[in-house]
């Protein structure tokens, strides 16, 4: 396919907000990106209840947050929640490996890049998306609560969001858990100096949780997630092609709220 319309090479996002296109590439454009949707809520739909694990791909196996992360998503699955990472290396396929360590769910929405990102090898089930914007949307819609660990721009990107969509209540009070104290000094100063300027509210900062204690991160996503969003799962339906993933013992379910 050619570079106007969004290649398989990663450079989708880049064709689009280049400027405007004939009204056929536009079109086109928009064909895609309804693609990219229906194939996400088609392979997501019966995932169960997700938490997302954000963080970077560039801390591989041997680093000491990959351990942690690994653990992280460990925990994550043995409080019965499907780990839901953007399928990359580094940290997202630890987190993906921690649920696969515990016999949870373990699922993604990747990202096709120009430097060719592939899925990591501990998931149930995972999409490959053109569009950043789908891929965004498909993490925040199926997840109940956001853990963020170390990691660089993409991370900061949908860290923001996430406590951006909560802020203005675009999305319900989600936890959002940020692991590695160390690290996130630097982000929680800023914030701190926000909130002295008067760009940011004071309230906002009881948005997240920033902690180094697994335990403690873990009691506050249960005390957080399911007893205030009653959550159950949906079950598929075979004769319209709908998969499932079978869940972990004790697992949660999806929002009674959301539908059959």
């Amino acid at each position: 396919m050619s570079e106007t319309t969004g290649g398989a090479n990663g450079s989708s996002d880049r064709v689009m907000l280049e400027g405007p296109h004939s009204r056929f590439h536009e079109m086109l454009l928009l064909f895609r990106v309804m693609r990219d949707f229906i194939k996400g809520f088609r392979v997501l739909h019966f995932v169960g209840p997700c938490v997302t694990i954000f963080g970077s791909a560039r801390f591989n196996e041997g680093h000491p947050y990959y351990e942690r992360t690994r653990e992280v998503g460990k925990r994550v699955s043995q409080l019965g929640f499907t780990v839901m990472t953007g399928g990359g290396p580094g940290l997202m396929e630890a987190a993906n490996r921690g649920a696969r360590d515990a016999g949870g769910p373990s699922v993604a929405c990747n990202i096709e890049l120009p430097h060719e990102q592939h899925v990591n090898p501990y998931l149930d089930r995972s999409i490959s998306c053109h569009y950043f914007f789908v891929r965004k949307v498909l993490l925040f819609k199926y997840s109940y609560a956001f853990v963020a660990m170390p990691g660089g721009l993409g991370t900061l990107d949908e860290l923001s969001e996430a406590l951006t969509l909560i802020q203005t209540k675009k999305i319900r009070g989600f936890p959002v858990v940020l692991i590695g104290v160390a690290y996130w000094t630097p982000l929680v100063a800023l914030l701190t100096e926000m909130i002295q300027q008067g760009a940011v509210a004071a309230d906002d900062m009881k948005l997240i949780m920033v902690t180094d204690d697994i335990d403690a991160a873990m009691k506050y996503l249960e005390a957080n997630t399911l007893e205030p969003f009653g959550l159950k799962r949906r079950k598929p339906r075979r004769w319209l092609g709908e998969r499932g993933i079978t869940p972990a013992a004790g697992a949660p379910t999806a929002s009674p709220n959301a539908g059959p």
